[in-house]
């Protein structure tokens, strides 16, 4: 295989990986939205916290470390300001 052959295949190998991640992602929206925030709230926080987790022990630096947990935190905040709107 030469470099070009293998640089398509790469390429479209990303492609489907690409598709695949917006066709879950549409998958999730039309749950959240025909479920009930209390029962997709606890799945999403189990997918946060165990994404967490694992770049914790993952031996990353400590200043990537730092942003997963201030993202994580700028989620929360945000959540629960949109749980404040709507009541």
């Amino acid at each position: 295989m030469s470099d070009s052959n293998a640089r398509e295949h790469l390429d479209a190998k990303h492609e489907r990986d690409r598709e695949r991640r917006i066709e879950a992602i549409k998958r999730w929206v039309e749950y959240i939205e025909s479920e009930p925030p209390e029962t997709w709230g606890p799945q999403q926080n189990a997918v946060v916290d165990d994404q967490l987790d694992a770049a914790r022990s993952s031996g990353t630096s400590a200043d990537h470390r730092q942003h997963v947990e201030d993202v994580a935190a700028e989620i929360i905040e945000l959540r629960t300001e949109s749980d404040a709107d709507s009541t």
